[in-house]
């Protein structure tokens, strides 16, 4: 515990979450809420499937740690089929067919940067280099979506939304269909870059969706801020 805040002695912390990520959210971890919030969690994986896995439940704050966040993309809540979630918003778990938002969302980059149609859905390589795919609600009940919403996970992710638009280092926040543009009140566009737009669903990627260019228009933003772009490629599809 010698690494964490000294207001989270004592406090119990998700073995998953990572050490510098439960520094800058000591608050919220230390609020009761974030308790009751575990232990319904708890509660519902002793009775029935929930997703992700337990190690994954923080694996987006794991791929990118604080001070490497450069893009922030927010989702709604985990994938609930078999084998889908593993902690990453919009992505899956290596070898998993893309499920239609993320189809979807493969099908533009190739579009927008040309990137080649990939092996799979995993979005790990992206969240390596900065992109911080955080889902407002990071656990579902297998088959029930948004089964988990209003029990405590919006707060604990508007917290990490606050505190990386807090920090002195602006990055870019993309914010995709109404649920997601929610966040917006959080981030200062005078500092920041906030990109909206269409959710990548297939209930509405044809109303804007495809043509609106997110990953040249991301590294756009990045350039006007100093940073170094995010490389979209991921492993190819066997020719």
């Amino acid at each position: 515990m010698s690494t964490l805040a000294p207001d989270l002695r004592g406090v119990r912390v998700p073995a998953s979450l990572p050490p510098g990520w439960a520094e800058v959210l000591a608050a919220e971890i230390a609020a009761p809420y974030f308790a009751a919030l575990q232990a319904f969690v708890a509660s519902e994986r002793a009775h029935a499937v929930v997703y992700p896995a337990d190690e994954h439940v923080f694996a987006a704050l794991a791929c990118t740690p604080f001070d490497r966040v450069k893009v922030v993309i927010i989702g709604q809540d985990p994938y609930h089929g078999a084998g889908q979630a593993h902690g990453l918003a919009l992505s899956v778990a290596p070898g998993v067919r893309p499920p239609p938002s993320l189809a979807n969302l493969l099908k533009e980059a190739h579009a927008d940067v040309g990137q080649p149609l990939p092996c799979d859905g995993s979005l790990v390589p992206w969240a390596r280099q900065g992109v911080l795919l955080l889902n407002d609600v990071l656990t579902v009940r297998e088959g029930e979506a948004g089964s988990h919403q209003k029990r405590g996970w919006e707060r604990f992710t508007d917290a990490i939304v606050r505190n990386v638009a807090d920090r002195g280092r602006p990055s870019v926040f993309v914010l995709w269909g109404n649920h997601a543009r929610k966040k917006a009140r959080l981030v200062d566009p005078d500092r920041h870059r906030v990109i909206t737009g269409v959710h990548p669903s297939p209930l509405s990627a044809h109303a804007g969706f495809f043509g609106s260019r997110p990953y040249s228009r991301v590294n756009a933003a990045l350039a006007e801020l100093g940073h170094d772009p995010i490389d979209w490629s991921l492993p190819p599809r066997a020719s």
